[in-house]
């Protein structure tokens, strides 16, 4: 059997996932995101086995495990390259009566580490492989859960947003409250047209995910205030506006809602790890006066910082006018296609 998963795009609500979790206080609200599948992921080919098996071209190694839960749970909570891997195996195997599997990842065209769910990319792979092989009937929220799940078992603090590249193109809303995830997929009344940039910055994730959550769930302080409103009313709002502008095919009002999104996370997240949300590389290329006439708006990706920034192109032509003055401006940084066709 052939499996493809795509990375994901966090259009609107990063960092809401974890904040949603905070719901046991009455005073936190609920998260919200957009997100949506791109043109990128994993490639591969799978087989049932007697054991687990993973190769790709990523390692010169080869993970090949018996179905054991405790040798894959020592793999999970090792720094190894397939930890991922084993930990969603162990995750299944808890679950449900599976044998093996042999996976052969033989393609990746997705950015690793650049905020587009790699790690997560792989989960869902593996719970994908053994719900298909082993007729485990499980919905694609079904596996998403086992994916995430499978992502926790390592030393990952991954949130639920980085499940969406499960629902490949299909632009989903997701709430966050508490431990509970609802995805609602969104209709597109108008084909977007997406550039994804690696900025060939740097980035701490764990740094900033510590300091944000240092925020929560009630530091008595202005900066913990603020990200804490940013995260939940402000963000709350950004995202119903870009549900509607979605809807109706605006991508004018899309783009202008992520310069917005943009400005409000400066005011409010930059202060509380200005080290690493400073990203002088990111607010470069946005404000980067030769793109104006050829983007709607743009925004920082993932936990954002100088890791990746996504543009929203006029159109396919501007789109490709656009990559061609970020690569002659800023020839250290890679850009990406992507889009989100009408539905």
């Amino acid at each position: 059997m052939n499996l493809f998963v795509s990375g994901r795009l966090c259009l609107f609500g990063e960092h809401s996932d974890w904040a949603g979790q905070y719901r046991v206080e009455p005073e936190i609200e609920p998260g919200y995101a957009i997100a949506v599948g791109i043109d990128r992921g994993l490639y591969a080919r799978v087989t049932t086995s007697t054991t687990l098996l993973y190769k790709t071209p990523h390692s010169s190694q080869i993970l090949e495990l018996p179905m054991i839960k405790q040798r894959l749970l020592d793999v999970a909570r090792s720094a190894n390259f397939y930890s991922y891997v084993a930990g969603t195996a162990y995750q299944v195997l808890t679950r449900y009566p599976v044998g093996g599997l042999t996976i052969d990842n033989y393609r990746t065209d997705l950015p690793i580490q650049k905020g587009l769910s790699s790690s997560a990319a792989v989960c869902v792979l593996v719970a994908r492989a053994f719900n298909r092989l082993y007729n485990l009937g499980l919905s694609i929220a079904e596996e998403t859960e086992l994916a995430y799940w499978g992502e926790r078992t390592t030393s990952s603090q991954c949130g639920r947003l980085d499940g969406a590249c499960a629902y490949g193109k299909q632009p989903i809303l997701m709430e966050f409250d508490g431990d509970r995830c609802t995805v609602t997929p969104l209709s597109v009344a108008k084909d977007l047209a997406l550039i994804i940039v690696d900025l060939a910055g740097y980035k701490n994730t764990r740094q900033i995910l510590s300091d944000l959550n240092s925020c929560y769930p009630a530091t008595q302080n202005r900066i913990a205030k603020g990200v804490r409103d940013y995260l939940g009313n402000i963000n709350a709002c950004l995202v119903r506006e870009a549900v509607t502008a979605i809807k109706t095919g605006d991508a004018a009002a899309i783009g202008a809602l992520m310069d917005r999104a943009q400005a409000q996370f400066d005011r409010y997240l930059v202060p509380a790890c200005p080290q690493q949300l400073t990203a002088p590389l990111l607010h470069q290329l946005l404000q980067h006066p030769p793109l104006q006439p050829y983007i709607y708006g743009g925004k920082g990706v993932g936990s954002q910082g100088d890791g990746t920034a996504q543009l929203l192109a006029r159109n396919r032509h501007c789109q490709i006018q656009a990559i061609a003055i970020i690569n002659r401006d800023f020839p250290q940084m890679k850009c990406y296609q992507s889009h989100i066709p009408a539905t």
